[in-house]
């Protein structure tokens, strides 16, 4: 599903990731660890196609997408991943649902079609009753499962998650990456979890570390 190859990545003087390869299976769970300023979060983007490589290639589901154009990506990123970030970064001035419909909406989507997804995905995270309430009237956790639903909405082949629970406490965060393998159960997508927190990161299929710029 991803293969990433020989990737470099600097920023000024600083390397931040030296000659990084690796593959992830579909279906699979992967945590992504290391300590702060290892890369973690830069190899999360370079997958996710919100940065770009100085130099290597990164594969998903077949796509070179580092040959791709703005608006290839562009495209590209709203079908095929789907990103869960620790802030939740939902709109606040929108109710749940429509947060959720967003990416739907911005594939063009009907507002008709993308709700009636939106409520599938709201009820199987067991938030549907939370559809019309705005981001401020949720609490932390009904706030991440929308941002969980957002990110499945178009039904991408990969979930990409930054620090995902590290505004939860242990328990809320344990619940959250249970979810995970239950999505992956539900709807066979593949995981990639940046986490810091190593208890977790061994819930996953695999646990990738990083360290100085490399696994």
């Amino acid at each position: 599903m991803i293969q990433v190859e020989h990737v470099c990545k600097s920023y000024g003087d600083l390397k931040v990731l030296r000659d990084v390869s690796l593959e992830v299976a579909q279906g699979e769970v992967v945590s992504i660890v290391g300590a702060s300023g290892a890369g973690k979060t830069t190899l999360l983007q370079i997958i996710g196609t919100l940065d770009r490589p100085d130099s290597g290639t990164v594969r998903i589901d077949g796509t070179d997408v580092t040959t791709l154009g703005e608006r290839q990506l562009a495209r590209f990123r709203n079908s095929k991943i789907g990103f869960v970030f620790q802030s939740h970064n939902l709109l606040p001035e929108f109710t749940a649902l429509e947060n959720v419909c967003m990416p739907a909406l911005i594939g063009g989507v009907s507002m008709e079609e993308a709700s009636s997804e939106a409520m599938k995905l709201m009820e199987f995270l067991n938030i549907s009753n939370r559809a019309t309430h705005k981001p401020s009237e949720l609490s932390g956790g009904e706030q991440q499962r929308v941002a969980v639903a957002r990110a499945l909405i178009n039904r991408p082949a990969v979930i990409l998650a930054d620090e995902p629970s590290g505004n939860l406490d242990s328990q809320h965060a344990r619940e959250l990456h249970a979810l995970f393998f239950k999505l992956r159960d539900e709807y066979k997508q593949t995981f990639i979890i940046v986490t810091h927190n190593t208890e977790l990161a061994e819930m996953s299929d695999r646990m990738i570390v990083i360290k100085d710029g490399g696994v």
